[in-house]
């Protein structure tokens, strides 16, 4: 019998690791139950709905960054991944967005999967920090987006 592992320090998952993996194994779940017609809808609605449960300071966050993506790629579809928003492109996940009060970080995250195609040279970023977003922050993730769709 395997012993259980209770914390990351001991090699395992942390709870809030765990927690995240669930929330994929039941977004995956709810994906397969549903119909084809309503799916871009209801993804976006999961999206929306996840957006408002978080915190005041990371939902202002993420409803700006989710303004940004709907209006720069507009190619991309909403979809949760590991219970926060997400930008898929196929089916996906191309660009997300982590809350750092869900992730018990000092920030949240906006980053991108090797689906974005951002490399650039030997070194590109794949995320970023965000603790605010300016109006010269608003343009930078602009750019960046429309680049993964391009």
């Amino acid at each position: 019998m395997t012993p259980k592992i209770t914390d990351a320090a001991g090699g395992g998952f942390s709870d809030e690791e765990r927690a995240s993996m669930k929330a994929r194994a039941a977004e995956l779940k709810k994906e397969a139950g549903r119909g084809r017609g309503q799916k871009k809808a209801t993804d976006e609605l999961d999206v929306l709905e996840a957006i408002a449960s978080m915190d005041a300071a990371d939902r202002a966050l993420a409803e700006r960054v989710h303004a940004v993506v709907t209006t720069h790629a507009p190619a991309l579809s909403p979809k949760l991944w590991y219970g926060q928003p997400a930008y898929a492109r196929d089916g996906k996940v191309v660009c997300f967005f982590r809350s750092g009060a869900v992730d018990k970080e000092r920030y949240s995250t906006f980053g991108f999967t090797p689906e974005a195609h951002l490399d650039d040279g030997g070194l590109w970023p794949t995320s970023f920090a965000v603790s605010a977003l300016d109006d010269s922050a608003v343009e930078t993730l602009a750019v960046l987006v429309a680049s993964a769709v391009a």
